[in-house]
């Protein structure tokens, strides 16, 4: 990979961090925009308690100086303002205080990562399964919409229904009554990059397919459970003639009416939009739980009740702009390379200039 990012941190603990490696020299970046991204994150119609307490501010702990990128990892770091109430029980060393949690949330990874993981307290998984860990995805993201941005390239989402309806009204009632019953509710999401040239991604590897890298970040979106890329549902069930987006010229210029494709073909991009929906499951941790065992007893009993949220889909629509700036820089890194701003942007500039000349791209 070109742009590389890992994170660490819990979902209580003292603070989340990540580091961001690959952007090039000479980015202009600012707190400020990383931190309007985080506080988008935060909000939307639904959101439970925990978004109430944090208010969450990036600092940047190395690889930007007075304001630029200078070429070397950038490290982030977000404050967990809950760390006050959770230090005894999150603590790094000494005894072990508090109760366990050993009822684990159907739908979550509670189980399945206490057995792999051979941990007696749920609470070793859940606190890293839990999409607090998304913070840093955002902020990490933000920086690539910066780099993205100065490459001519815009990532927006919308969320296109919640709960099976449609509408601020019905959508506000669903979530209403959802919560009114101690339940949660998912919904669809669509995330569009504009701006990108054709020809990023290859159709040579599996592993060097682009779209494929798209359906692997928003798939790792916790609780997103589906993902097309354009109509790709709608698309299996009709006539291929009616799918596929035609290819037209006018005055040497190649075009397409339709995006039924997303903007992909081949494992490519094709200079379309990229288009990438992403369908994402109730939230599992219920107010009113659901039934399951005790993994210290074996016995049956209801799931743990975490504070969380009744809806969190527009905090979903928001990871999945930053995971598709993530994939999306990372693209633009391995093919146009740079070790500056302006040597990537030469590099973009040349390239965009030999698509239009010799196919009109």
């Amino acid at each position: 990979m070109a742009v590389r990012y890992i994170s660490a941190g819990e979902s209580h603990g003292s603070r989340l961090v990540c580091i961001l490696e690959g952007l090039p020299a000479g980015l202009k970046v600012s707190s400020d925009y990383v931190n309007s991204q985080l506080k988008r994150r935060q909000g939307g119609y639904g959101r439970g308690g925990r978004m109430k307490i944090e208010s969450d501010r990036v600092e940047f702990l190395s690889g930007i100086r007075f304001g630029e990128t200078i070429g070397s990892p950038i490290a982030l770091s977000v404050e967990n303002r809950d760390w006050q109430n959770w230090s005894e029980r999150m603590s790094a060393e000494g005894s072990k205080f508090g109760e366990r949690v050993t009822n684990a949330r159907p739908g979550h990874a509670d189980l399945t990562g206490a057995a792999k993981y051979a941990r007696s307290d749920v609470r070793d998984i859940l606190e890293r399964s839990s999409a607090r860990e998304t913070t840093m995805r955002v902020a990490a993201g933000a920086l690539c919409k910066i780099f993205l941005g100065a490459c001519g390239v815009d990532i927006n989402s919308r969320i296109l229904s919640v709960g099976g309806v449609t509408g601020e009204e019905n959508i506000r009632e669903r979530i209403d009554y959802a919560k009114a019953h101690g339940d949660t509710v998912g919904g669809f999401f669509e995330v569009t990059v504009s701006g990108v040239p054709a020809g990023l991604g290859s159709h040579i590897q599996w592993d060097k397919k682009l779209d494929a890298k798209f359906a692997a970040a928003f798939m790792s979106i916790q609780a997103v459970k589906a993902v097309e890329l354009g109509d790709g549902f709608l698309n299996a069930i009709k006539l291929g003639s009616e799918v596929h987006d035609e290819i037209f010229v006018d005055d040497g210029k190649i075009f397409r009416k339709t995006n039924r494709a997303g903007g992909f073909e081949g494992g490519m991009t094709n200079g379309e939009d990229l288009i990438i929906r992403a369908a994402m499951k109730p939230i599992p941790t219920l107010m009113k739980p659901l039934r399951t065992v005790d993994i210290a007893t074996r016995q049956p009993t209801t799931a743990s009740k975490e504070r969380s949220d009744t809806c969190a889909i527009w905090a979903a629509a928001l990871v999945g702009e930053a995971m598709a700036a993530l994939v999306t820089a990372d693209a633009f890194v391995e093919k146009f390379g740079g070790d500056t701003l302006r040597d990537t942007l030469a590099n973009l500039k040349n390239y965009r200039e030999r698509l239009a000349r010799d196919f009109g791209l």
